[in-house]
């Protein structure tokens, strides 16, 4: 029995890109992506949750390239009233297949660039800078 609402997340799924294997070529499937500065190859893995339960309710696959955003669709069931999500998904509320949905609420993380309160340096490390920091 599903609740009102869902949280949606994906995971990279890394594989070796190696092409040393039997037709010594690369699974065509899979594509590489960045996230931050580390490059990963592999695959995609987009889920979608019961906010209350826990419980898993729809699981989603993509080459690691895709955008988060492109699948979310498939992981909502239909009934939400409330949508949770991380930056990948912002503007999910102005796609196509969600406009006509006025009953669900987006709680969508803003991305960190994005955020109203950005604290100095000097908070983050204990009142010394940067420079100034001994790393052990």
């Amino acid at each position: 029995m599903l609740r009102e609402g869902s949280i949606v997340d994906a995971s990279i799924i890394s594989a070796p890109s190696s092409t040393k294997n039997e037709s010594g070529q690369r699974d065509p499937e899979m594509r590489q992506t960045r996230k931050g500065n580390q490059w990963y190859f592999g695959m995609k893995m987009h889920i979608g949750v019961d906010d209350t339960l826990g419980l898993i309710h729809s699981i989603d696959t993509t080459a690691a390239n895709v955008h988060d955003i492109v699948s979310a669709g498939n992981l909502l069931h239909g009934d939400e009233q409330r949508v949770f999500g991380d930056a990948g998904y912002l503007g999910i509320q102005k796609r196509d297949k969600h406009k006509d949905r006025q009953n669900v609420s987006w709680f969508i993380a803003k991305r960190p660039g994005c955020w109203p309160f950005r604290p100095p340096l000097s908070l983050l490390f204990g009142g010394q800078g940067l420079n100034s920091r001994h790393i052990p």
